[in-house]
């Protein structure tokens, strides 16, 4: 078997990692060593570290669209970023960079760019985020998740794969998940994500409507990080936990209907498992509107049930929580007819193709 090396990037937030990944075991298969670059403190570091792939930090700094007294001061840790990267590549000379977004991977990117190495990123929402748009003229190949979003980038540069899902998502147990959470199991169970970084938002709206919620469902909520209500740590039927990987398989495969935000990565991993599910995009006011269009696609396709942010009001929550059980075997039979597969096979073999001396 040929030897090749690959450094993967992204970070920022959980859904610039988890993709790398799903793509980590069947790169190893085909010969790859795999490498890591993200930022000194960020989400990915703690991530990649427990995956024991060998990690290396770099200066980054945040890329806004609005107005912070920071933009002055972070064009200067992206300069630094990119030459401490450009000293990595030189160091490990991969054959391929393999780049997930979020702000850390722009100095990748140009860093191997210098370097003369091939660069394959990939693009989970249907418009390209602000770091893969700064990106896009260093890549080799731009993977995209979306049909919408092939308009959006150079002919040459784009390709649909889908979105990668880690394998072991599909090896759930529900018993598992009973004892971990202990629940019963006599009544449906909901599970509500907010993002890895969790949801103000739907935290707040839920715990106002879960005494209405509890009569009918157990609740599993995954709330993000120091968002957990000591005052509701004994409430009958309700579990809380900031965040969750090894036991998550567990928690989707027991879940029967799911409450989430529209974040590409999550809703194609309920696509995947089939899971009935309420989307709560992110608004237009929090965000660039990607999770609007997300939700949008997968609402069109019989995917999934979509409520906007500003259309809640006390007692629309539990109404649609009703609804989308209610009406979960319809939702299934959409997902089940779906064209989409997982996206680990498609993506690899573009990074097998862009190579350096394959």
């Amino acid at each position: 078997m040929q030897h090749y090396k690959i450094i993967m990037t992204g970070g920022g937030s959980a859904g610039h990692v988890t993709p790398n990944l799903a793509l980590i075991p069947r790169l190893k298969s085909l010969g790859y060593e795999v490498k890591y670059i993200g930022s000194k403190d960020g989400i990915e570091k703690e991530i990649i570290k427990n995956s024991g792939i060998p990690y290396y930090s770099i200066s980054s700094g945040k890329l806004r669209r609005y107005f912070d007294i920071k933009n002055f001061s972070d064009p200067f840790k992206v300069i630094k970023g990119i030459f401490e990267a450009i000293e990595i590549m030189k160091r490990e000379k991969p054959d391929v960079v393999f780049s997930k977004g979020g702000f850390v991977s722009v100095p990748v990117v140009i860093a191997a760019h210098f370097n003369k190495i091939p660069v394959v990123a990939h693009e989970s929402d249907m418009t390209p985020g602000l770091a893969n748009k700064l990106s896009a003229p260093y890549c080799t190949k731009l993977c995209l998740t979306f049909p919408e979003s092939l308009d959006q980038v150079k002919k040459e540069k784009g390709v649909l794969t889908g979105t990668p899902i880690r394998e072991e998502l599909f090896r759930g147990n529900s018993k598992k998940a009973l004892e971990f959470c202990n629940l019963t199991g006599d009544k449906p169970i909901l599970l509500v994500i907010g993002g890895s970084l969790g949801s103000k938002f739907i935290n707040d709206n839920l715990r106002a409507e879960l005494e209405e919620i509890l009569k009918t469902y157990d609740v599993i909520h995954i709330c993000g990080k120091d968002n957990i209500d000591k005052k509701l740590e004994s409430k009958k039927g309700y579990r809380q936990y900031e965040f969750l990987s090894e036991e998550l398989p567990d928690l989707l495969k027991a879940s029967d209907i799911v409450l989430s935000r529209a974040g590409a990565n999550v809703i194609y991993e309920l696509l995947a498992l089939k899971k009935p599910n309420l989307l709560i995009p992110l608004s237009k006011k929090s965000s660039r509107g990607d999770q609007i269009l997300n939700a949008s696609s997968f609402e069109r396709s019989g995917y999934s049930m979509v409520i906007q942010e500003e259309d809640i009001e006390k007692g629309i929550l539990p109404q649609k929580i009703k609804e989308l059980y209610e009406n979960r075997k319809k939702y299934i039979e959409h997902m089940e007819k779906s064209p989409v597969k997982n996206a680990v096979e498609n993506i690899t073999r573009i990074i097998v193709e862009n190579t350096k001396n394959k």
